[in-house]
């Protein structure tokens, strides 16, 4: 297949700028693979959707104010959003914040113990071991521009992203994070800070409809899996099949397994909310379908890319929201629905003015 062939149109008017009033009150397109039917309704409607011994598995991964703001010593502006520690599990990355660290110690500031990778505009002006200036003292340095990496003093990032870090909306929401952001473009089972982006998928669950599901009989467990740029990445090549995923890091744990393994063998359905969950199963599918115990949890960074045609082994159903054309998360649904249906769906989404993205509308495929 070519990238080409998961492209649609979409009115810029239907792209979602903020989230609805109340998280469960967002509309719910429910496509049924058997039938290829496709109905309408509100998510807080789920539970009547699901059967009981069902069980949702969620991503807990919490977003962090990754995106900083600041200026030049000539006082032009940079835009700075990390990407996480570029230290974590590569020698490359770690020779970096090593010689990141002889440098500042050489200056005779503190020490400097954290390097990551980041996205940064704009880019092309900047030179290498230039420094950036942000709010209320904090700074780093372009530690080196080709593979975006910047360098910050020990423990100076953490406490920049808390005290002026901003939400690192989607460049599609064209307007500046505001304080309603910080809370709305957070999941509210999210426990584990890391990500760069929310799984948008549980943004319309509510505690009142977490308490409905569990009177329906519909069971809940987490995994972990940091939204990060890899989840976004273009796709570079015509051909799907020729694309690489860059490896996204996630967390297992025995409890979650045990559960996924008890709702199987129930008849009940193992069902992903959101792409970076249904990815992290179909990855960790060999652990999932073993039968040895767990004793610790399951880490592992994973490659995988779903793409028509997959053979789906644990995932047998999916909450997600619409996503944009020509990307690695379309043809992850495409995969599930197969290409044409889930393009008919958003045709259909278009046509009756469904919201799309990250604040948009959610979709339910059984």
């Amino acid at each position: 297949m070519k990238v080409s062939d998961f492209d649609y149109t979409l009115p810029q008017e239907l792209v979602a700028q903020a989230p609805v009033p109340r998280r469960d009150t967002s509309r719910l397109m429910v496509l049924e693979r058997t039938t290829r039917s496709i109905d309408h309704c509100r998510f807080l409607e789920l539970p009547r959707l699901l059967r009981p011994k069902d069980l949702l598995v969620l991503n807990d991964t919490k977003v962090v104010r990754a995106r900083l703001l600041g200026r030049r010593s000539s006082g032009g502006r940079v835009e700075v959003l990390l990407l996480g520690k570029a230290g974590d599990g590569t020698q490359e990355a770690g020779d970096k914040t090593q010689e990141a660290g002889d440098k500042t110690q050489e200056t005779g500031d503190k020490m400097c113990a954290s390097v990551y990778r980041a996205l940064i505009k704009p880019l092309a002006r900047l030179r290498s071991e230039e420094e950036i200036f942000f709010e209320k003292g904090f700074s780093c340095r372009l530690v080196d521009p080709k593979e975006r990496l910047v360098a910050f003093g020990k423990g100076e990032a953490e406490r920049a992203m808390a005290q002026v870090g901003h939400v690192p909306l989607p460049p599609y929401i064209r307007r500046p994070d505001g304080a309603r952001d910080r809370a709305r473009y957070q999941t509210l089972f999210a426990c584990a800070p890391g990500a760069v982006a929310a799984p948008t998928a549980g943004l319309h669950f509510t505690r009142r409809l977490f308490k409905r599901l569990e009177a329906r009989g519909v069971g809940v467990t987490t995994l972990t899996l940091h939204v990060s740029y890899a989840t976004f990445a273009p796709v570079r090549t015509e051909d799907v099949s020729a694309h690489r995923t860059p490896a996204e890091p996630y967390l297992l744990s025995p409890e979650a397994v045990d559960r996924i393994r008890r709702t199987r063998r129930s008849g009940g359905r193992v069902i992903a909310v959101g792409t970076t969950v249904c990815k992290a199963l179909e990855d960790a599918a060999g652990v999932i379908l073993g039968s040895r115990r767990l004793a610790a949890p399951f880490k592992k960074e994973s490659t995988l890319f779903i793409h028509p045609p997959y053979r789906f082994r644990v995932v047998e159903g999916l909450i997600t929201n619409f996503h944009l054309p020509r990307t690695t998360l379309l043809m992850l649904v495409a995969a599930l629905t197969g290409r044409d249906f889930i393009l008919r769906a958003y045709r259909e989404a278009v046509a009756r003015e469904y919201r799309f993205y990250s604040y948009g509308d959610a979709m339910l495929i059984m």
